[in-house]
């Protein structure tokens, strides 16, 4: 695999296991995110490129595209991995909160996706995933607008699959239904598999990105295997 990967919002959790999966493949990586520094470990671990990136605005998004096309070649693969999340009783919410909420999670989503969609179109194919939460088809209390955001997410994807599908181009939302494993959130000892293990979200998506044409996936939901649903 000599393919180009795009990781959008990345960090040390689901991203940083992204990118060591199609590293691990032979893939070049390109690692975008609004505080670049933070990415350092990560950039040495799997040779990555490191951009910083405001994914939630356009100039910004343009330039990231033109920066790892001239660096690393066009994109094949460009992952949306970046939110906000702002929580509190609905009627306390800042607005200001909420639209930069917004803003990231689901413009930003957009910016992404048709930057990558017009720079794959002319070659016929490409691949473009979003990262979705159990707030894409539910909207929990006093979490409304991560809701907001995550709902938007999705129907951004499931349009730009039915559009541009046919077209060449895979697009897939997939909703990440639990809690992630981290250092800063291990689980419980005695049931270490009750929280999703970032390697295992990875190689989904490692594999829904190997699809062939004729069984392509819009959306798939993982959690680990005690999560009610």
């Amino acid at each position: 695999m000599r393919r180009t990967v795009l990781i959008v919002g990345a960090g040390s959790g689901l991203s940083a296991a992204l990118a060591r999966r199609f590293a691990d493949a032979g893939a070049q990586i390109a690692l975008a995110a609004r505080s670049a520094g933070k990415l350092g470990e990560l950039e040495e671990q799997v040779g990555a490129r490191v951009f910083a990136c405001d994914a939630s605005s356009p100039p910004a998004v343009a330039a990231l595209f033109n920066d790892v096309a001239r660096a690393l070649g066009e994109p094949d693969v460009v992952i949306y991995n970046a939110s906000q999340r702002t929580r509190g009783p609905f009627v306390d919410l800042d607005p200001d909160a909420v639209e930069r909420g917004l803003t990231v999670t689901a413009f930003g989503g957009f910016l992404v996706g048709q930057a990558a969609a017009r720079r794959m179109l002319p070659r016929g194919s490409g691949v473009i995933l979003f990262t979705g939460a159990s707030a894409s088809v539910k909207g929990y209390a006093q979490s409304a607008p991560f809701a907001m955001g995550k709902f938007a997410l999705r129907g951004l994807a499931q349009s730009m699959a039915r559009e541009l599908a046919p077209l060449g181009i895979h697009v897939a939302h997939v909703v990440i239904d639990g809690g992630i494993r981290s250092a800063a959130n291990p689980g419980d000892p005695a049931r270490p598999d009750a929280l999703l293990d970032p390697a295992a979200i990875a190689e989904t998506y490692f594999q829904l990105a190997q699809q062939p044409r004729s069984a392509w996936s819009w959306e798939i939901e993982l959690r680990p295997w005690v999560e009610r649903f």
